[in-house]
């Protein structure tokens, strides 16, 4: 390692909360459920044990050295607590294998999960223990969850879903309100271990339902769940797959901490848009970039990264787009930081540019 940090990530997120000098900008590969290859395990060891699944994210924490550690598996634990069935392979991510109910006449025998108790969220919640006692005091510690939107999906099916919005609104309203229970009981238990929920809504998505869906269905039960998050002195980041634009204004009216976009989304139209409201994470492109790039091509698009966001007025997180696919060049990974690194802090957008026109030479 070239470029070395001098502070650890939660001396370096105070710092900057206080408007003080950092070593370099903060830097989230989302390495999720690749961590399995970093530690040394099977994937489906995290759906059973607890240990394993801290251990996991904190080698590759000790290893690259970024700035967000999170407890994660898949999107299903939610759903499969109130019913679902989930497939788990040997080796990788698990899988939705079937939604708790079959129609919309079920949905009034649904009741909320208790995270003590139903699926594998006792076992998050355990991991997420070993965390905050083994390096909880150096870096930031998440705790995945779904929003309720998403995890409605999950409980009905996607297809059905998507009919049932337009064919009966009034019995989705009442899915989203059960899964939003189960989303805060979750977010509670998390909080009282000392972690900060992280919230994914890719149903949310422009690329999978309207604006106007959007505004409807989901966001009425995500401020829901962000405002209970953030009434219990928690901030909140929210991640949101796919196409994002037309509810940017949308999600800097939510007062969140941070938002962070996937790789189709523009970066810089985003930071223009509502980054005076937010402080804007992403966007690697994980898969043809951070998967299939090569070393260079990683650098050269962190770069790019940080030119188009290093002055966003609520701050700026390196990220992936998304969470990056399990077999991830570690290379690449290092890639990514050690460019950060090299960049320093504060940026200087005549160095960024100096080293892009040397990439591509």
């Amino acid at each position: 390692m070239k470029y070395k940090d001098t502070m650890l990530p939660a001396e370096r997120a105070k710092a900057l909360a206080n408007g003080q000098d950092v070593d370099r900008l903060p830097c989230n590969p989302n390495i999720a459920n690749g961590v399995a290859r970093i530690f040394g395990c099977k994937v489906s060891q995290f759906n059973t044990d607890a240990k394993i699944l801290a251990a996991a994210q904190i080698a590759s924490y000790r290893k690259f050295g970024y700035d967000s550690v999170r407890i994660f598996t898949d999107l299903f634990p939610w759903a499969e607590a109130m019913g679902a069935t989930v497939k788990f392979p040997d080796d990788y991510t698990a899988d939705l294998l079937k939604p708790a109910i079959d129609d919309e006449a079920d949905i009034d025998r649904l009741r909320p999960a208790d995270p003590y108790k139903d699926g594998r969220l006792p076992v998050h919640l355990e991991a997420m223990k070993y965390l905050r006692d083994e390096i909880g005091d150096e870096v930031g510690c998440s705790a995945a969850i779904v929003g309720a939107f998403t995890n409605a999906f999950f409980l009905l099916g996607v297809d059905k879903t998507l009919k049932l919005i337009h064919k009966n609104p009034e019995a989705i309203h009442k899915l989203c309100q059960v899964s939003l229970e189960t989303c805060m009981r979750y977010a509670e238990a998390t909080m009282e271990i000392g972690l900060t929920p992280a919230i994914s809504e890719p149903m949310s998505s422009c690329t999978v339902v309207s604006p106007k869906v959007f505004r409807e269905f989901s966001l009425p039960y995500l401020q829901k769940l962000v405002d209970f998050i953030k009434g219990r002195g928690r901030g909140v980041i929210i991640h949101i797959c796919g196409q994002t634009k037309a509810i940017w204004d949308d999600i800097g009216a939510m007062e969140v901490s941070g938002f962070s976009i996937d790789n189709v989304a523009s970066l810089k139209d985003c930071c223009r848009q509502i980054g005076d409201k937010v402080k804007i994470l992403g966007n690697v492109d994980p898969g043809s970039i951070m998967y299939s790039g090569t070393v260079k091509e990683v650098k050269q698009k962190t770069l790019e990264c940080i030119r188009d966001a290093y002055d966003n007025p609520q701050g700026y997180v390196v990220m992936s787009g998304c969470s990056l696919p399990i077999e991830t060049p570690v290379e690449n990974i290092s890639a990514m930081l050690d460019t950060v690194r090299e960049v320093g802090y504060p940026v200087c957008p005549d160095q960024v540019n100096e080293m892009l026109a040397v990439l591509s030479e």
